[in-house]
């Protein structure tokens, strides 16, 4: 299933309704606690220049939205949390959490829920392009064949919800609780995908399923 029109970057999801250089930045000082320096707001956010960054900091302190503390011989930015944007620039920085949460309310709402369902890829890892995929593991009952309506018509929704709620492609990785047993035997290299890092969404975490099948190294 392909997008249409505009997608989130799973890296710098702000960037979908602040896409200058003001969204990372802003990204950076709505995650952190502390004060902190031009110089490491430029490397949080992986983008722009140090210069660029200090002039989007200037700007936005202007507008009171930023802080800043003259500390030695530095200068320490932070997000005024008091400012009546503050809620919004927050929301738009935890993007991830939002989408974990509708998507997990929805499975919570299934007439057949799944033994598990997680995101994994580059939508937990925090990284990734434009166009990258959000990938979703779900395992299904064993009594449930991959042809009943109404587990498909479940899935195929969450899929849809996916891209609605985010303009990013979906794929969707299903299987049976008995064949995910026989990769978590075998090993296979896409469990380091499934395993580390993921987003829970229903169910127990892989790493749980996995412990009875994995055996120690």
């Amino acid at each position: 299933m392909t997008s249409v029109g505009e997608v989130m970057d799973l890296r710098n999801p702000i960037s979908t309704v602040v896409p200058s250089l003001d969204g990372p930045v802003l990204q950076v000082l709505a995650r952190s606690e502390r004060g902190l320096s031009g110089r490491e707001v430029h490397k949080l956010a992986g983008t722009g220049s140090v210069a660029g960054v200090r002039l989007v900091l200037q700007r936005l302190a202007t507008t009171g939205l930023v802080h800043v503390d003259d500390v030695g011989n530095s200068l320490l930015y932070h997000l005024n949390r008091k400012h009546l944007v503050a809620p919004a620039v927050e929301f738009l920085a935890d993007l991830r959490s939002t989408l974990t949460s509708r998507l997990s309310d929805e499975i919570g709402g299934w007439r057949i829920p799944p033994v598990h369902a997680s995101l994994y890829g580059a939508i937990a890892r925090g990284d990734g392009e434009l166009d990258s995929d959000i990938d979703l593991l779900l395992v299904r009952p064993d009594q449930i064949d991959t042809g009943d309506i109404l587990w498909e018509e479940q899935a195929g929704r969450l899929m849809q919800s996916i891209v609605d709620l985010t303009g990013n492609p979906a794929h969707i990785f299903e299987l049976s609780r008995t064949e995910l047993a026989d990769h978590l035997t075998q090993q296979e290299p896409i469990l380091n995908d499934w395993l580390r890092p993921s987003l829970g969404l229903y169910g127990p975490p892989v790493t749980t399923l996995a412990s009875r099948h994995l055996t120690p190294h």
